[in-house]
């Protein structure tokens, strides 16, 4: 079982020209986009967050089931769901603006207990910013790492929802001793001031950095690097790009029992090569549709 942390929350995408066209609601949130995509691919995925009673929440969590993901782990509260208007440029790129003061998943509280069978934990975005329910979602990141979890983390920085960045980027740093996987994008990178060699020395086994349209790289422990290219596609936008590597990469990682950082650390550049191809193609999917619709397992074949 793989269980994904962190929110879920409504995107408001337009339909059209103008920052006001048509603005259409899609299920959305990194962590949430996660799940789906884990559910799609056929993995065993379980979601632990806190959601609205409200008409949006209940929406989500038929999502999720839809997707075939366990939502028994779900919180649920009569405070609203987060929203998150998007802006796509010419290039499909995706800029929010959110709406999440008083919102159901930032009062998410740590369970006591994780799904049975949990090999790997994932994390990120919106939902280790927001308080009260950042320091829960911090609480279990760390107990999860210290039950001896997989964990993965995905910043996914919103920077307009970081108040103080000096105080996130120190925050961020404490958390790499707890995470097995790094998954970020050159974007992230850049925000976050440090490099992929720095954050291993850190605490995790492996960085894996997405390039865009160029592609990935993955830095791991024994000074090694892997990259492939990226999956030439028509894109409509990159909503949710992101969110399927980080699915791709647990799917594939558990097809191949990998889930540790012995794992990790047996995979050779054939093994990181196939399993970073088979990110790609998943993103590249997404990004050949509108808004965060992650590809089945049919689409895209065994691992």
């Amino acid at each position: 079982m793989i269980v994904v942390a962190g929110e879920a929350l409504i995107d408001l995408v337009p339909q059209g020209a103008g920052a006001l066209a048509g603005l259409k609601p899609a299920l959305g949130g990194g962590p949430y986009n996660t799940a789906v995509a884990l559910g799609r691919l056929g993995s065993p995925t379980a979601f632990c967050s806190r959601t609205s009673r409200d008409a949006f929440g209940e929406a989500l969590l038929d999502g999720l089931r839809t997707a075939g993901v366990d939502v028994s782990a779900v919180q649920r509260g009569a405070e609203p769901t987060t929203l998150a208007v998007a802006t796509i440029d010419e290039h499909g790129s995706a800029a929010y603006s959110f709406y999440v003061d008083g919102t159901a998943d930032r009062q998410f509280a740590a369970p006591d207990r994780l799904p049975g069978a949990t090999r790997a934990v994932s994390f990120g975005t919106c939902s280790l910013v927001l308080e009260p329910g950042a320091s829960a979602y911090e609480e279990l990141l760390r107990s999860a790492a210290a039950q001896g979890l997989f964990t993965t983390l995905d910043p996914n920085i919103r920077a307009g929802l970081i108040p103080d960045p000096d105080a996130y980027r120190a925050r961020f740093k404490s958390w790499l001793a707890s995470v097995t996987l790094l998954k970020l994008s050159e974007d992230d990178a850049t925000w976050l001031g440090g490099s992929p060699r720095e954050w291993l020395a850190s605490g995790p086994s492996a960085v894996v950095l997405t390039r865009g349209g160029d592609g990935l790289t993955v830095f791991t422990r024994d000074g090694a690097e892997h990259s492939v290219p990226g999956e030439p596609v028509d894109v409509v936008d990159t909503i949710g790009a992101g969110d399927t590597v980080n699915a791709a990469l647990l799917h594939g990682l558990a097809a191949r029992d990998a889930l540790s950082p012995e794992g990790l650390a047996g995979l050779d550049a054939e093994g990181w090569t196939e399993l970073l191809r088979f990110a790609a193609r998943a993103a590249a999917i997404t990004c050949s549709r509108a808004g965060a619709e992650p590809p089945y397992a049919s689409e895209l074949g065994a691992f």
